[in-house]
């Protein structure tokens, strides 16, 4: 089971272009679709095929195991695995409009150039032949001894034909990337073109530092109506924060430094004053009683010790003590139980799995029947380990049984199940014996030993610094008295306010339906306040309180605006685009005085805007003027008449006026043959991502979600 079992150890490399896997809405479907008239089995489609919630649960199960698995949070990938699927079912649609079909002999001929396989020398033989028959072997023994594991199969081949897909479409229109000897002859004449200009620059930053220009909603709603691919948007909502976190007082820190304080040196309350942390002769079950955090046996290295106390252990005495001391948010007092140096251990071992165990897969014999031949196993290496190796091939290890049984030099930190590491920790060099795991029997070999750096086991009594009930309560009276203060106010009152009392204040304009997490917030609450501000219900001005579970922080929250999808609304991105419009406004004032000058030559213009006149060198593959990049500056050097004064260029950073005073020639190095192949390169490179935004941006992309969603409400999370 060695091919799949790497596909049931690394279910992360099964993303790409789509994965699948687990989900379902808690919900009768065929009433639902029956009282509103939307099937919410179909989330949306593209291009009139349809994107089911079985896949779109599936894809965002994928992501949130991967999340996991990579330590970062599991919320707030919704639209993630929306836009997976989308692109998914138009790489699909590409492919058989191409003429392909993913037929079963097409899979079996293209795996093993998928990501999962080809990478990997297990899946091949000595002779470079992919193990296409073994796979389909072991695919059915699956089948037949484990469903579960048969329907992951299932899933992990529905994303394997998507990437397989999408192979195919981008090998087959890369080939047709090419660059024209035209083409390649003009870059060439733009790259060895040379315009000497003087100019006079009217620099934007400097023009409005003495000219105020006020930008008001309908000079960014012109801009954006003139560029409206770039402002193409779904529903979104302009969502007010106010956040008031339950932050500890000075008074409950001292409270709690005085309980730890009373634990460390003075007595519990349950042994009458008489048992403390300093006396105590249970240490393990003292914190268990009283520490917020659990007792840990392990040893560890000094890094891994508070920080307060890692300069200090190595000269410790067992059973001293240190602190109180304060680590971040808690309170701790730690005591030196035991240090001793963790042994690095070279070891085998042969894995006898049971039908039922993780490494089971395919296995026949019972509990009791594995328990049986690993004793006997056992009983013969330990007389004499030379038969060891007579017994790797029965090992269902089959990676380590590939190396002899070995598992290379560990150490206590290794990722191995406790009980494995508790033998190799307890027993000598040339120790044979049987441990029983999840996964099974182990027959384990112990071929060598070596000290290692000095261990330390630590007890440490924790008080984490909470607010009290007082100081929760003075939060939410707080929260309270300040959304009576703005129900029914304008934002701007909302906004004045809280920032009048230094409160927490953020304000997400863009926020979609499934972005899962509010920009400047990040709570176990965004998901709620998003399908709050959602609800068709709501109307802007409205506002709402919420309290996170666990923390007491409160929040109250301030429907701005809502903006459906279309065009952005203007306001909502003003902050990206404010200077763009007024740096176009300012252009066209600077255009309009030199237009009401009559200016005739460039000394004029620069003492119009106490500037001054300036010289460069310029060509259109490389636009620069001056430091900064104008290519409709270097487009106008080029398209002036020698001798004569250019039309006011509205450049990126300021107002242009040019004179030409001649063109020449600088031939650079390199053929065009080369040229030609450096352009065709670069486009190749770049292909792919424009190509899928395109295809994306010219789809018919329905979305259902929002939708379903608000009509299944609580049902479906």
């Amino acid at each position: 089971m060695a091919i799949l079992g790497q596909i049931r150890n690394r279910p992360w490399l099964l993303m790409g272009v789509i994965a699948l896997a687990l989900l379902a809405f808690l919900v009768n479907p065929e009433s639902i679709d029956k009282v509103f008239g939307k099937n919410p089995d179909v989330l949306g489609k593209v291009n009139g095929e349809k994107i089911t919630r079985e896949e779109y649960n599936d894809q965002l199960f994928v992501l949130q195991q991967q999340a996991e698995q990579q330590g970062q949070p599991k919320n707030g990938l919704e639209e993630q695995a929306w836009q997976l699927l989308v692109q998914s079912k138009l790489i699909k649609q590409q492919f058989e409009k191409m003429g392909f079909e993913m037929t079963e002999d097409y899979f079996w001929n293209q795996i093993q150039y998928d990501q999962l396989f080809a990478q990997n020398q297990q899946f091949f033989d000595e002779k470079g032949n992919f193990k296409t028959q073994e796979l389909k072997k072991q695919i059915e023994e699956l089948k037949n001894a484990s469903p579960e594991g048969y329907n992951q199969w299932l899933k992990s081949k529905k994303a394997i034909e998507y990437r397989l897909m999408a192979r195919q479409v981008f090998a087959n229109l890369s080939a047709g990337i090419t660059t024209g000897k035209k083409e390649a002859e003009e870059l060439m004449k733009q790259r060895d073109q040379l315009a000497d200009i003087d100019f006079v620059k009217i620099d934007y930053a400097a023009y409005l530092q003495k000219t105020k220009i006020n930008v008001s909603t309908e000079d960014l709603a012109n801009y954006i109506k003139q560029h409206p691919v770039m402002f193409k948007t779904e529903p979104s909502r302009n969502i007010g924060i106010v956040y008031f976190p339950s932050q500890a007082s000075a008074a409950d820190e001292a409270a709690t430094q005085k309980e730890i304080t009373k634990l460390f040196s003075g007595g519990t309350d349950a042994s009458g004053g008489k048992e403390n942390f300093q006396n105590t002769t249970n240490d393990s079950m003292f914190i268990m009683a009283n520490s917020d955090m659990p007792f840990s046996d392990q040893y560890v290295k000094p890094n891994q010790l508070p920080q307060t106390i890692q300069g200090q252990i190595a000269t410790a005495a067992i059973g001293q003590t240190f602190g109180p001391y304060k680590e971040q948010n808690v309170y701790v007092v730690s005591k030196l139980l035991d240090k001793k140096t963790s042994d690095s251990t070279l070891s085998r071992h042969i894995l006898i799995a049971f039908k039922g165990s993780p490494a089971g897969q395919g296995v026949t014999r019972s509990k009791e029947a594995a328990k049986k031949l690993a004793d006997s196993i056992g009983a013969i290496v330990k007389a004499d380990p030379a038969k060891f190796t007579d017994f790797i091939k029965l090992s269902n290890d089959p990676n380590s049984a590939a190396q002899g049984g070995s598992l290379g030099w560990t150490t206590p930190e290794t990722p191995f199940v406790p009980e494995f590491l508790t033998y190799l920790a307890n027993n000598p060099k040339g120790a044979t014996g049987v441990v029983e795991t999840q996964f099974g029997y182990h027959i384990i070999n112990i071929q060598d030993k070596k000290p290692g750096a000095m261990g330390y086991k630590v007890a440490n009594l924790v008080k984490v610094i909470k607010p009290s009930e007082a100081t929760e309560a003075d939060t939410d009276k707080k929260a309270r008295k300040f959304i009576q203060q703005v129900q029914g106010k304008s934002f701007n009152d909302f906004v004045n306010i809280a920032k009048k009392s230094n409160y927490q204040f953020s304000n997400p304009k863009a926020a979609k339906r499934f972005d899962g997490q509010l920009q400047g917030l990040g709570t176990d609450k965004d998901s709620e306040i998003l399908a709050w501000a959602f609800d068709k219900k709501r109307s802007k001005g409205d506002t709402e309180f919420f309290t996170v579970e666990g923390t007491g922080d409160k929040i109250v929250v301030y429907l701005n605006g809502k903006q459906e999808k279309g065009l952005a609304d203007p306001e909502s991105v003003r902050d990206q685009i404010e200077v763009i419009v007024k740096n176009k406004l300012a252009a066209k004032q600077i255009s309009d005085k030199i237009a009401a000058a009559k200016a005739s030559n460039l000394d004029q213009i620069a003492k119009m805007f106490a500037t001054t006149k300036q010289s460069a060198q310029v060509n259109l593959l490389n636009p620069s003027v001056g430091g900064s990049m104008e290519p409709k500056v270097a487009g106008a050097a080029f398209g002036v008449a020698k001798g004569k004064i250019s039309n006011p260029v509205e450049g990126g950073t300021g107002v242009y006026v040019l004179i030409k005073k001649n063109e020449t020639m600088n031939k650079q190095p390199g053929d065009l043959k080369q040229l030609t192949e450096s352009i065709t390169q670069r486009n190749a490179g770049m292909f792919g991502q424009a190509w899928m935004k395109s295809l994306q941006d010219n789809a018919d992309i329905e979305d259902y979600r929002i939708e379903i969603w608000s009509k299944l409400g609580a049902q479906q999370q």
